[in-house]
C-alpha cells in the first residue's frame, strides 16, 4: 500500500512537472509573439510620426508620401490583428493578390525616408533589367522592407541603397539591401534565430523578414560584399503577371 501511495506521489510530481514545462514554453512562445508584435507597432508608427512632423515642411506631405504613411499604419493595424490573432489562438490574418514589387517599395522607401533623414542616412531606390508581380500580402512584404529599411538605416551607416532586380525568364526576384556599415555580426540564419527567442524590444526585424519570407515561399539571405551588409530577400515570380519595372 505504502509503495503503491509513493508511486503515485512520483507519478503526480512527474505529470505536475511536465505539465509546468510545457506551461512554460507556452509563456515563453506567446511572450515572444507579443514582443514580436510590439516591434511591428513601434516601427510603423515611428516612421509615420516623423512623416508627419516633417510633413510641415512646405511641400513634404505630397501624395506619395501620404500613401507611404498609410502604408506604415496598414502594417500597425496588422501587429494589432496579430496580437488578437494569439489572444484567440487563431491563424495570422492577411489577404493574398498579386503585388506590384516596384510600387510597393517605392512607397517603403518613402515612408523611411524620414527616418533615415533624422539618423543622417539617404535612401536610394533603383532597379534593373525586368520585373514582375509576386503573389502575396502586400502588407506583410511592407513587413519585411520596413524591416530591412529600418536595420540598415540604424546599424548601415550613412547611405542606404535598395535594389530590385529580376528577368522574364527568372522564377524570382531578388530585392537587395545595402549599406555601408560594420556588416552583419553572425549569419542571418543566427540572427534571424534568435530574433524569433527574443522577448524583449530588440532584435525582431530579421526574424520577420524571413519569416515573410518563408511564407511567401522565398527566402532571406546575404550576398558577397566589399564593404556593409547585403541582405537579399528572393521571392518567387507570380506566374502570368510578369512585366517591365518601368512600366512597358
Amino acid at each position: 500500500m505504502t509503495e503503491s501511495l509513493a508511486l503515485g506521489g512520483w507519478a503526480l510530481a512527474l505529470g505536475a512537472a511536465v505539465a509546468a514545462l510545457f506551461a512554460r514554453r507556452a509563456l515563453t512562445r506567446r511572450t515572444a509573439i507579443v514582443a514580436r508584435a510590439c516591434h511591428e507597432l513601434r516601427g510603423p508608427i515611428t516612421a509615420a510620426r516623423l512623416g508627419l512632423a516633417l510633413g510641415e515642411r512646405p511641400g513634404a506631405l505630397s501624395p506619395q508620401r501620404l500613401r507611404a504613411l498609410d502604408l506604415e499604419l496598414g502594417r500597425a493595424a496588422l501587429a494589432i490583428d496579430d496580437l488578437a490573432d494569439v489572444r484567440a489562438r487563431r491563424r495570422p490574418s492577411g489577404a493574398c493578390g498579386d503585388v506590384d514589387l516596384r510600387g510597393l517599395l517605392l512607397d517603403s522607401v518613402e515612408a523611411w525616408r524620414c527616418f533615415a533623414e533624422v539618423h543622417g542616412c539617404t535612401l536610394e531606390l533603383r532597379w534593373t533589367g525586368v520585373g514582375v508581380c509576386v503573389r502575396g500580402d502586400r502588407l506583410r512584404l511592407a513587413q519585411a522592407f520596413g524591416n530591412l529599411l529600418a536595420n540598415a538605416i540604424v546599424h548601415g551607416g550613412g547611405s542606404v541603397e535598395v535594389w530590385l532586380s529580376g528577368s522574364v525568364s527568372d522564377a524570382a526576384v531578388q530585392v537587395e539591401f545595402r549599406d555601408d556599415g560594420p556588416g552583419l555580426p553572425a549569419p542571418v540564419v543566427e540572427l534571424a534565430r534568435r530574433g524569433r527567442r527574443s522577448r524583449g524590444p530588440h532584435g525582431h526585424g530579421l526574424a520577420v523578414a524571413a519569416a515573410v519570407a518563408a511564407v511567401h515561399g522565398g527566402r532571406l539571405g546575404t550576398a558577397p560584399s566589399v564593404r556593409g551588409a547585403r541582405l537579399v530577400l528572393e521571392l518567387p515570380v507570380a506566374a502570368g503577371v510578369r512585366r517591365r519595372l518601368d512600366g512597358s
